[in-house]
């Protein structure tokens, strides 16, 4: 068995398997334009359900042309659309992030305010003033 492997190795040259390894590479790349495509078509929000069903048609049916055509044809809006979607979920993010951040209740503003008070940081005349705008909020 040890020298099967062997025989394998020496019939198998480095330039095959860079080549192989070169095969694979442009496989897998292939595969990830093809789904960037079909979800470039799927989540198009300006083309109508026939748009989609030809276009999808296209890229399955005849995938390499399909592509070409559509990376050619749509490939700008492609793009503008990828940082659209970006922007909207960074803009969700940071209103997620500043709504859980600065979301205190009234009681918590309260009771720090107590603290702030009975530490003698602030006077009663603050602690009153602040309570008062805490209320009204």
């Amino acid at each position: 068995m040890n020298g099967a492997m062997l025989d394998l190795a020496v019939d198998y040259p480095l330039l095959n398997m860079f080549w192989t390894m070169m095969l694979c590479f442009f496989w897998v790349l292939w595969f990830m334009l093809l789904f960037r495509v079909i979800g470039d078509i799927f989540r198009d929000d300006e083309m109508n359900g026939w748009g989609k069903a030809g276009w999808t048609i296209f890229v399955i049916l005849l995938p390499y042309l399909g592509v070409l055509v559509y990376l050619i044809a749509r490939g700008r809006g492609m793009g503008e659309r990828e940082l659209k979607r970006a922007q909207q979920h960074e803009k969700a993010f940071r209103s997620y992030v500043q709504e859980s951040a600065g979301a205190r209740s009234a009681a918590d503003e309260l009771s720090r305010l107590a603290e702030l008070k009975n530490r003698g940081d602030i006077t009663a005349a603050e602690y009153e003033q602040a309570k008062a705008k805490v209320l009204t909020s």
